[in-house]
This record gives C-alpha cells, structure tokens and sequence, in this order.
C-alpha cells in the first residue's frame, strides 16, 4: 500500500510516498480500507516540529473515512465493509489505517464518505467547546478565534442553532471573515483589534463564551473581553508561545473561568464519553444543522500540496487528502 511519512521534520517538501505492508488488526482494533483523510494544523505542526511525534518516521493524519477491511480479537458491533470514520494518534494518510475500535464510528444514514472525512476531529469538538465544556445558554454571546477554519466554521453554525443572542468571529483576513459570516457568524473581527471590537459591538459588556485556539496573547485578551461570569475554552496553541498562567487576578474579581478541551486527549482517557459525543455532535450534521464545506481536495500523493496550504494561512473550511480510487 501508499502512505505518506516524512524521517526528518521540516517544510511540506519532507512528506515523500513510501510503498509498504498493509496493517493487520490487533486486539481491540480495526483496519480501513482508507477513502479519504482529514488535514488538520495538529499534522503540520507534528511535520514542522515534532508535535505529539514519539519516533521517525512518522506517518501523520488524525482522521479517516473508508470501509472496515477487517477486524481484530475482541471487536464488537462493527464489521469488514462497514463504512465509518475514525479517529486515530496518527496514521490515516495511508491507504490502509489501523484504528482503536473505541474511536470508530459508524456513518449515520446519509452521510458519504466524503463528509465523513471532515467530521472524527472538527465536529465533535465544536459541539464540546460550546456545549459540554463552554456550557452555552440561549442568549448569551460567543466569540470564536479561527472563525474561518474547519472548528470555527462548525461552531459557528451550533451557536446559532443553540439560540445564541450574538455570534462573533475573528479571522486574519477579510476574504476569511467573508467565509465566516457565511457559516452562522453576526459580525466578524481581525486579529490585531478583536478585543476593541468586541467591547464596541457589546457596549463594553463584554461576551459570555470565548473559544481560542491560538493562547498566548490572544488568550490574555480574550480574557478581557469576557462579561461577568464569562467562561474562556482553551483547545489549542497556535501561537507557539509560552502557556500564559491564569490566576487569581485574572479571574476572582468577575467571577471568570478558564477550562479546555483536547478531542485527542479524550479519545485516550475516556473514549466511551468521546463515541457519545461524537455520536452527538454527528447528528447535526445528518440533520442539516451544520454543514462543513471542503473547500480543497488533494490526491494522496499531493499531501504536501495540502500542508503548503493550510500552512499559508489562507485556507478556509477543510480540507482533505482523497486517497481511495
């Protein structure tokens, strides 16, 4: 079979094609037959800088759709041909991925593969950091950092079916925030002057719920543009830069929060409350409640085409490898 690995990290220009072996299930485990694979930011920062990398090789990829190929010793309630999509620690640009049984869903009725492929990391997620995490009520305010990308396209859309008084987005560009206020958002923001703007657009009172996948900085603003008793979700690091130390100062006077969320992180604490979440989050978008554009598509062979984009800054939506015929 065709995988994509890189033996040193560096540019896009390291992913090369290597011809090997097909995986045999394990224990507890299941492989595809691969349709297609999600490209996230997590793979461009394990390329560029060893992000979540245990060895070299390492071949990258954190979600995939296919047909079950085949199953290993103690798997229920799954079988060969079965679509799904899966959630896996790395490995899903191939053309046969092995997956932990535990992080494999079944498609609900509807749904192709295509789809499929954008939903095991992006749509469970989002519905978290609104939902089980962020704790949003109707009529509160929500700011989302990212507002373009595949997470922020998502929740944008579940803060307005969850009755959200304002929905705010902040991107880096205006063709980006053109994408966003597409997807569910009232009033979209850039980067250098979110924090004006969102005391402009509330009249100082500041928002609710803010989600930030960048920390850093921008986190220690977003602090500042939380309402009373507002909440802040942090799921990501974007930046690069030192974790920035939250505490009392920040957070007693007005009664503020901080919390997280790792989708990767769940799936290996506690991956039965990681299938009914994603089982949740699935159905809105069987239902129609939201829609994740794949906004570019790239033959297997082409992954670093993929990460040259997505690492540009300029992409919008999701994007994904196609790896079956």
């Amino acid at each position: 079979m065709r995988a994509i690995e890189f033996q040193e990290y560096g540019a896009p220009e390291v992913l090369t094609v290597v011809r090997t072996g097909a995986p045999e299930p394990g224990p507890g485990q299941v492989t595809i037959d691969a349709a297609y694979a999600g490209v996230n930011f997590a793979d461009l920062k394990a390329r560029a800088e060893g992000y979540r990398v245990q060895s070299l090789p390492f071949r990258p990829g954190l979600e995939v759709s296919g047909r079950i190929r085949a199953v290993g010793p103690g798997v229920t309630g799954l079988r060969p041909g079965q679509e799904v999509a899966a959630l896996v620690d790395s490995g899903a640009y191939a053309e046969v991925v092995a997956a932990q049984a535990a992080t494999v869903f079944p498609l609900p009725q509807g749904l192709d593969l295509r789809t499929a492929a954008t939903l095991p990391t992006v749509v469970p997620t989002a519905h978290a950091l609104l939902h089980e995490v962020g704790r949003l009520r109707a009529g509160e305010s929500v700011l989302v950092h990212g507002a373009a990308g595949g997470i922020g396209t998502v929740a944008g859309q579940l803060a307005r079916a969850a009755g959200a008084g304002a929905v705010y987005g902040v991107v880096s560009s205006t063709a980006k925030a053109r994408h966003a206020l597409e997807h569910g958002y009232d009033e979209v923001f850039t980067t250098g002057t979110f924090a004006e703007d969102v005391r402009r657009a509330t009249d100082g009172r500041g928002v609710d719920l803010v989600l930030d996948p960048v920390g850093g900085d921008t986190l220690r603003l977003g602090l500042d543009t939380l309402a009373v008793f507002g909440r802040l979700v942090s799921f990501g690091n974007a930046s690069g830069q030192a974790p920035w130390q939250v505490g009392q100062p920040e957070l007693y006077p007005q009664g503020r929060s901080v919390a997280g969320f790792s989708v990767l992180a769940l799936a290996g604490t506690a991956p039965e409350a990681l299938r009914a979440l994603a089982e949740r989050s699935f159905r809105t978008v069987a239902d129609g409640t939201v829609r994740l554009p794949v906004t570019a598509e790239f033959p297997l062979t082409e992954a670093a085409a993929a990460h040259h984009l997505m690492g540009s800054r300029t992409s919008t939506g999701k994007l994904l490898l196609r790896i079956g015929d």
